[in-house]
This record gives structure tokens, C-alpha cells and sequence, in this order.
């Protein structure tokens, strides 16, 4: 029994009483949590505190009421009443012995739900122009907004993952300056990009193209800034597939303007009603919303800014049906959050339930070195090749986003318990090596027999693999991947104990017996969830270390 089926075992008993006459209702909010003290039981309920006031009886009694309702469950071995109307609920065994072998039955699939079943959910994330590499700054929500998509989708989430290629306007010149002048032997123009990483595509160009040498700079200008632009939004997917992270979709800004959106999108609006026009600009009336200043959507020259883009931007993603947007963005863009629920609002749609704005905060690494290929950067690819991607990703979402976070390089290249995704990952390791050695040592898998499950390590590492699905389908509802991570760690401690507590190969002056069968479930499943844990969030399960 895991703790959503407790919870719906909870609702079922509290419908019960209010069919026989009780005046109560199931709660929206409905808790279950693990006691303080494990001599309570496996889970404790405050619900009899919540609903008697409603009912009209004493919490203690309400508790009473409910309790024999829950005494009928097979999957529930006792319910103690405690306190002012605590329930403190002891499980079954035999049920926690066949969760252990649902679990391996289940596979890859345990944890998964239909939780977030419903509309489709567009992520943006990472998002960087596309005129140098990824570098340390867009590291975090590329680790973290990969991760939450895949606990969003375990959790029924219909989601889209998008990368949104600002591909359009004066950086894009600058770019494709920088590289015809090193084509031309050239130092890159003020204020241009001057990492190497420029010279290198302008060497790939000019192998490529071996007549541009002799060309006029305006003759080759058009096609060079094409081939410079897909040249290294090539090396940006490239950087991001060695981090294990995948885009459904990679959305182009230049499209928007190119196929008259952004003019599209200025009309819409003012159809809406919240245009207004003033010093010849065109104004979106955003403050009406929320924001602290109106926005500028054309200027009085006749060009849109850059928000008309964001603008146009946003009606797409309405336009292709994500009733959710999920916007994840770097520290620095805490202004970006009231002017874009604002522009949701002018849209007509609802800025509490129709888009969301994560903030994550910056990273840094101790001792890392800039980049020599992109001069005054951090690269992405760099920090892949020094840390690994298991232990940069995991270390990244294991930490709350709103949360500065500083790592350090010895802990993540460390073989050591001190080191989150190595403590993590050799759990998943031992746990193929026990099982190898069992099968080995001619232990079967066996029908559970929970009078073998004695040991008080059997029973704490039954109750936290119970858990997996709630702490999944929370992450999930709380954008909260760390949740996964956290658990995971939880997890690997539990099973280290009973590692050290129980044997599933016999010794030599044993016997093959129905207690090893049933341990052998019991690490099978321990397995099976470090590994659905660690590919939620992007992270390999080794079978050997």
C-alpha cells in the first residue's frame, strides 16, 4: 500500500461516515506523513483534526470513527488513536511485501501516474542566443528544466520541452561581424564577440566557401551570417545532447517576423482592448495587470521591440494549444515576471493558472577556469569534460533553484560517500551486484513471505520505497525536481543499512531459504526505483563501479 493508496483508503472511510449520516466532506487537502517516532506506526493523519469542527463531534471520537473504517482495510494491520485525534496507521505487511513485487513487475513504470493528466504544458528553458557556447549560466536550467520535465511527464504531464533561439536582431550582426573579421585576418569590431571560438568558425567558413577569400565583404555577408548563425546552433545542440538534454522543439525568434507574428500579435492585442497609442509608439497597457510601467511595443520609428517578439512569442504557444507555459529563467531576469503575467492577462488568458515563471538563481564552481576557446566564459563543455554530466547534473538539481549554489569540483570527482551522486549511484551498483551474486549462489526470486521480514531495516526500506510515487507526483505539482534527489539519497541510506543487516545470499553454513527469495524481491525493487530516480533526472544508473 503506498501513501496515495492510504490517502484514498482515508477518503473512502470519511465518505462512509458521511453516507451514514455524518455531516462531513472529503478534504481537498488530505496529509499523510511519516511519524517522528517509527514505534507509531508507518504514517500518521491529522485528518479527524481537520474535519471535526465540520462534523460536529470531538477530533478523538471523529479519530475513533474513522479508524474502525480503516481497520476493515486489508492492507492496513493497525490503527492506533493518539493524542487529540491522531491516526497513527501500521501497514500490513503482506501488502508491503507485495508492493515490493508490484515494484519489479512494474519496472520502469513505478513511480509514473496519471497526476497531471490534462492539457499540454509548453518548458522553455536555457533559451540562449545563439552567438557563442553554452557556457556556466545557462547550466543550471539546462539540468534542472531537462529533470523537471521528465518528473512533469512521470507524473502524466503532457509536456513540449522548447528552446527559443533568439535569432533576430542587432546581436545577430554583431555575431556575423565578429566572425567576417577574423575570415579577413582582423581584430572583431567593438563590442563584438572576441572568443576563439569565433575564429574557429570563421575557418570552418572559409574552408567551406575557399572564395571568399577574394569576395567583397557585402557579396558574402547574407550567406556568411546564415552559415556562422546554423554553425554554432549546431555546436549549442551539440554541448546540450552530451548533457543528456533533450528540446522537442527548437522555435526560432527571425520566424516571427519573417512570417509578420509580431505585427500579428500587435493587432490581436489591440483587439483586446489594452493598445494605446502615445509620442507615436505603440503601448501595451500592461500595468492594468500588475506591471510596474506600460510597454513599448513599437517604436515611434515603425520597429517592434523586443517584447512585441515576447509577445508574439506567447500567442504562438497559446496558438499551438499549451493551456500551461512554464517559463524557466536566469537570475537576472526577476523583472521579466510582472510584465510577462501581464501580457498573459492582455491576451485574455488567466496569469495565475495559464503561465508560470521559475527564477533560478546563480551557480558557481570553485577553481573553474575560463574558457580559452571563448575567452571571459565558463563553457558548458568544459565543465562536462572536468566534472562528468552524472555529477554536474545531479549535483544542479538536487538543490532548490531559488537557492544560490556554489560547487565543489573535489566532492563531485570524489568516489565517496561525500559525493551525493557517487552515495546515490553505487546503491544502484550494489544492488546489481546482490543481485548477480544471488542468482549466482542459486537464490530465485520467490513469493513474498512477510514472516521472513523481521528485521526493522526490511520494514524502513519497504516503507521508503511505498514512497516513490508521492515524492514524484509532488516534485511534479511543486516544480521541485530536488524533491527526486533528496528522496533518492534517503533511499540509498535505507538500503545501505539493510545491506549491512541482511544477507539475501546465504553464507556458507546456510541454507538456500524462503527468506533469500524474498530479500532478493526486495533488492530488485530497491534497484528498480534508484534507477527510475536517477533517469528522472537525467542521471545514468551504473550496474558495476
Amino acid at each position: 500500500m503506498t501513501p496515495e493508496d492510504l490517502k484514498a483508503a482515508i477518503e473512502q472511510a470519511i465518505q462512509t461516515l458521511a453516507d451514514d449520516g455524518l455531516n462531513l466532506t472529503v478534504p481537498d487537502k488530505l496529509t499523510v506523513e511519516r511519524p517522528k517516532n517509527r514505534d507509531h506506526g508507518d504514517w500518521a493523519a491529522n485528518t479527524a483534526l481537520q474535519l471535526a469542527k465540520q462534523a460536529g463531534v470531538p477530533p478523538r471520537e471523529l479519530a475513533e470513527k474513522i479508524a474502525e473504517q480503516l481497520r476493515a482495510n486489508p492492507g492496513v494491520d493497525t490503527v492506533d488513536v493518539a493524542g487529540p485525534g491522531f491516526l497513527n496507521i501500521t501497514l500490513n505487511k503482506a501488502a508491503a511485501g507485495q508492493l515490493a513485487l508490484d515494484i519489479v513487475e512494474a519496472g520502469s513504470s513505478y513511480g509514473h501516474s496519471d497526476a497531471l493528466a490534462g492539457d499540454p504544458v509548453n518548458m522553455e528553458f536555457v533559451s540562449a542566443n545563439p552567438t557563442g557556447p553554452l557556457h556556466l549560466g545557462h547550466t543550471r536550467w539546462a539540468a534542472v528544466g531537462d529533470a523537471l520535465t521528465r518528473v512533469l511527464r512521470a507524473a502524466g504531464a503532457d509536456v513540449t520541452a522548447e528552446y527559443y533561439i533568439n535569432d533576430f536582431g542587432s546581436q545577430m550582426d554583431t555575431f556575423a561581424g565578429s566572425v567576417l573579421a577574423r575570415l579577413r585576418g582582423q581584430d572583431v569590431p567593438e563590442g563584438g564577440y572576441p572568443g576563439q571560438y569565433v575564429q574557429a568558425i570563421a575557418d570552418a567558413l572559409l574552408e567551406r566557401h575557399p572564395e571568399w577569400a577574394d569576395s567583397a565583404d557585402a557579396d558574402i555577408y547574407d550567406q556568411l551570417r546564415s552559415e556562422a548563425y546554423e554553425l554554432q546552433l549546431a555546436d549549442i545542440k551539440d554541448t546540450l545532447t552530451a548533457f543528456g538534454v533533450d528540446f522537442d522543439v527548437f522555435f526560432s525568434e527571425k520566424s516571427l517576423h519573417d512570417e509578420g507574428k509580431v505585427a500579428d500579435a500587435v493587432a490581436r492585442l489591440r483587439e483586446q482592448g489594452h493598445i494605446f497609442d502615445e509620442d507615436g509608439a505603440v503601448w501595451l497597457r500592461t500595468t492594468d495587470f500588475g506591471d510596474d510601467k506600460n510597454r513599448v511595443l513599437v517604436r515611434a520609428d515603425g520597429n517592434p521591440t523586443y517584447f512585441a517578439a515576447d509577445a508574439a512569442y506567447y500567442l504562438s504557444k497559446k496558438d499551438r494549444g499549451f493551456a500551461k507555459k512554464i517559463y524557466l529563467l536566469g537570475a537576472d531576469h526577476h523583472g521579466y515576471v510582472g510584465r510577462l503575467k501581464a501580457l498573459a492577462a492582455t491576451a485574455g488568458d488567466d496569469p495565475n493558472e495559464n503561465i508560470e515563471i521559475l527564477i533560478g538563481q546563480l551557480i558557481s564552481v570553485n577553481g573553474a577556469r575560463l574558457s580559452k576557446r571563448a575567452g571571459n566564459i565558463i563553457e558548458l563543455r568544459d565543465l562536462i569534460e572536468w566534472l562528468g554530466a552524472d555529477a554536474l547534473r545531479y549535483s544542479l538539481a538536487r538543490i532548490p533553484t531559488d537557492s544560490p549554489l556554489t560547487l565543489d569540483p573535489e566532492v563531485l570527482r570524489s568516489a565517496s560517500n561525500d559525493n551525493p551522486v557517487y552515495y546515490v549511484q553505487y546503491a544502484h551498483a550494489r544492488a546489481c551486484s546482490v543481485e548477480r551474486r544471488a542468482v549466482e549462489a542459486g537464490v530465485e526470486q520467490a513469493p513474498v513471505d512477510p514472516a521472513t521480514l523481521a528485521d526493522p531495516t526490511e520494514a524502513v526500506l519497504l516503507s521508503a520505497l511505498a514512497d516513490f510515487p508521492r515524492v514524484v507526483t509532488d516534485s511534479a505539482k511543486l516544480r521541485e525536481p530536488h524533491r527526486v534527489a533528496r528522496y533518492l539519497e534517503s533511499l540509498a541510506g535505507s538500503f545501505h543499512k539493510w545491506y549491512d543487516a541482511c544477507r539475501v545470499v546465504p553464507r556458507t553454513d546456510e541454507e538456500l531459504a524462503a527468506v533469500h527469495g524474498t530479500r532478493l524481491v526486495l533488492d530488485r525493487a530497491t534497484k528498480t526505483v534508484l534507477a527510475n530516480g536517477l533517469r528522472m533526472l537525467g542521471v545514468s544508473a551504473p550496474e558495476k563501479m
